[in-house]
């Protein structure tokens, strides 16, 4: 992990749809994590924007590790809710592949924030409040740090419907 890169996790189960698209909060506004901080509304919004103006993306990653970028967030935006993101697994990529079948499963739960602050300040309960922070990455991650932050999730029958999809897919993939 880069040097001065903090990471904050969201738990709940990633919702997939066309087989590799997925959604949901990475953050969510006011609530305390395991860690004692809480993200401030507009927190995100600055380096959203010089992001933007550069061209550039937040990284997807497998468990915060650079290594294994598995996807591309193509919409991180700021609602009233929180961080809210919408990206692809990239089929091609093999962890990409691992990480879909570990959400249908039910065994990855959590998105999580690699981010640097840049402006915080305590509160009068003693909670660390990020104003303003430069977000590099989300990840998909075994264990969150924020459970109240939910993503969402199909009922049984769109994940029978999906895992239909992928396995159509690894076929593909093997030339059967």
């Amino acid at each position: 992990m880069v040097p001065g890169l903090e990471v904050k996790f969201a738990g709940g189960a990633p919702l997939l749809t066309d087989g590799h698209v997925m959604e949901g909060y990475a953050s969510l506004f006011g609530l305390t994590d395991q860690g004692g901080d809480a993200v401030r509304p507009g927190a995100f919004a600055a380096s959203l924007a010089r992001l933007a103006a550069k061209g550039d993306k937040v990284r997807m990653l497998w468990q915060h590790d650079a290594a294994k970028p598995i996807g591309v967030w193509d919409d991180i935006r700021e609602d009233e809710k929180g961080l809210w993101v919408k990206g692809r697994l990239l089929p091609d990529v093999a962890q990409a592949r691992e990480a879909a079948a570990l959400i249908q499963a039910g065994a990855i739960d959590g998105l999580s924030i690699g981010y640097r602050t840049l402006r915080a300040e305590k509160d009068q309960a003693g909670r660390r409040i990020l104003t303003e922070v430069e977000l590099w990455e989300v990840s998909l991650v075994t264990f969150p740090m924020l459970p109240e932050a939910k993503v969402g999730r199909k009922d049984a029958d769109d994940v029978r419907e999906m895992a239909a999809v992928f396995n159509a897919a690894a076929q593909a993939l093997r030339g059967e």
